[in-house]
């Protein structure tokens, strides 16, 4: 049986009760010669509030045809002799009928404005969570759970289209014992919201879910759905996917609805192109420190392998081809050859800085030690690194505690530094600090402003602190696994 028609019968049921308690109660009280009509209000009123205006209409009557059945004479009949009783009946009817209407308009009110104010306080904390920057994953779990809540629904599952014409499971909720497949995709044929919003991008609803096996229509219908409503997602004028709200029962959902969950799907949309951003910046990011990096090493490299080698192996060949009594000349030869030796050698010190090229041969720790040793202060140095990093970690890594320890020395005026490098499970942890003079600040220069980029673009973070006078300790986090390597590999490989 329809829940409309349960509860037609469950009004017209608890109209005829109530008329039938009051009637038997004035029948006790008629002694007092109270005016006893009126006291039939305490039957509308309830019956306009929770059923509304027509059932309360509907009780009026029954009272009114009541009250002149047992008390206007002549008693036990419907006729009135007397135009008076029958003109009071009729006031009494207008009555009841007006009070009711507007017993039943201010429920109506009460129940709209308390809807809307569970819909506000639900748009609310999706919105912070929007405006704290959450994963959409966040996003659209907490969305779902707050559509079943706002309208009532027994399963809400956001969709995302696909270019293959399936869709997505990418959040939802549903009742107790109900399991939303996150990550499942399905086909968009057959009858349903989905369908129809994919094709015409606008909301929509439905009555029914009829679908092939495998489709998103069949998976509301197997959940035991009968009417829906579907809300598009619509990212940077694109359509991206559909909030879909359903129930099993066929009045669930009023007219208009569709409306309202815009609100919703706006603010998914909203934190979809957040995200697509970040993760644009981070590529960015990633692709421009990775550029910075490849240019590096190709200095290096040109330093260490360039032309200054084959020079040198040309005035060797042409030193030892000199005759034996043109001395002068091949004193000069042997002096512009060991010259230019010292230049080459002091080029390979310089490419050492340029690009850590210690990192390929050694690892992390071997880096960092060669930059403990070669601090111009003393550096404790810890380092707990279990298995391979990945090498924008290593890099970051040495960079970080390279610029921390110039800085110590060149500009905190330390006495020395303390170097901490541990790796535990996905994260590689860094803390360099020193005792000097402090004051340190990302606004400052530039070196720690290109640490914090590298950091940020390896999805990490970096802070400092660094008072005045009481010395400067900067940490750092790298994740080991990150969006980011991948557009670092894919830039490194042309993909």
């Amino acid at each position: 049986m329809r829940s409309g028609t349960v509860r037609w019968l469950s009004g017209l049921l608890v109209s005829v009760l109530l008329v039938a308690a009051l009637s038997g109660l004035l029948v006790l009280l008629k002694t007092w010669l109270l005016p006893l009509r009126v006291l039939y209000i305490l039957a509308v009123v309830p019956v306009a509030i929770v059923w509304g205006t027509g059932f309360a209409a509907l009780t009026a009557v029954l009272s009114a045809l009541a009250y002149a059945y047992l008390f206007i004479p002549p008693v036990h009949t419907f006729k009135i002799a007397d135009p008076r009783d029958g003109i009071a009946l009729g006031v009494f009817l207008v009555t009841a009928v007006v009070v009711g209407g507007l017993a039943a308009r201010l429920r109506r009110a009460a129940v709209e404005s308390g809807r809307l104010s569970e819909e506000q306080a639900a748009l609310r904390r999706v919105a912070t969570l929007v405006a704290r920057g959450a994963p959409p994953r966040e996003v659209f779990s907490a969305v779902a759970h707050e559509l079943a809540g706002a309208f009532g629904a027994s399963l809400t599952v956001l969709l995302r289209y696909e270019d293959d014409g399936t869709a997505t499971i990418v959040g939802g909720w549903g009742g107790p014992g109900m399991q939303i497949p996150t990550g499942r995709r399905l086909t968009v044929t057959g009858h349903g919201v989905a369908v129809s919003v994919s094709q015409t991008g606008a909301a929509a609803r439905t009555e029914r879910f009829e679908g092939p096996p495998g489709s998103v229509a069949r998976f509301f219908d197997e959940a035991g759905m009968i009417t829906g409503t579907g809300s598009p997602i619509t990212v940077r004028d694109r359509l991206w996917g559909v909030a879909v709200a359903a129930s099993p029962d066929a009045d669930a959902f009023p007219a208009g609805i569709e409306r309202r969950t815009a609100d919703f799907t706006e603010l998914v949309a909203l934190a979809i192109a957040n995200a697509e951003t970040q993760t644009q910046l981070l590529e960015s990011r990633a692709r421009i420190v990775a550029a910075a990096d490849n240019t590096r090493r190709r200095i290096e490299r040109d330093l260490h392998d360039g032309a200054q080698q084959h020079l040198i192996s040309q005035l060797r060949t042409a030193h030892a081809t000199v005759p034996p009594d043109a001395t002068a000349l091949a004193s000069r030869l042997g002096q512009l050859t060991a010259e230019l030796t010292d230049v080459v050698d002091e080029l390979r010190e310089f490419a050492r800085g340029i690009h850590p090229a210690i990192l390929a041969q050694g690892g992390l720790r071997a880096g960092l030690m060669v930059l403990a040793r070669r601090s111009s202060i003393p550096v404790d140095l810890a380092v707990r690194i279990d298995g391979q990093l990945p090498e924008p970690v290593e890099e970051a890594a040495y960079y970080i505690v390279s610029e921390a320890l110039t800085n110590a020395a060149k500009h905190a005026n330390a006495p020395r530094a303390a170097v901490h490098v541990e790796s535990v499970t996905g994260a590689l942890h860094i803390s360099v600090r020193d005792d000097g003079c402090g004051g340190a600040s990302f606004t400052r220069g530039t070196g720690l402003v290109g640490l914090q980029d590298r950091v940020e673009a390896l999805g990490g973070q970096i802070s400092l602190c660094s008072p005045p006078g009481t010395g400067t300790v900067l940490r750092a986090e790298l994740p080991v696994t990150n969006a980011g390597f991948v557009a670092w590999a894919n830039w490194r490989t042309g993909v």
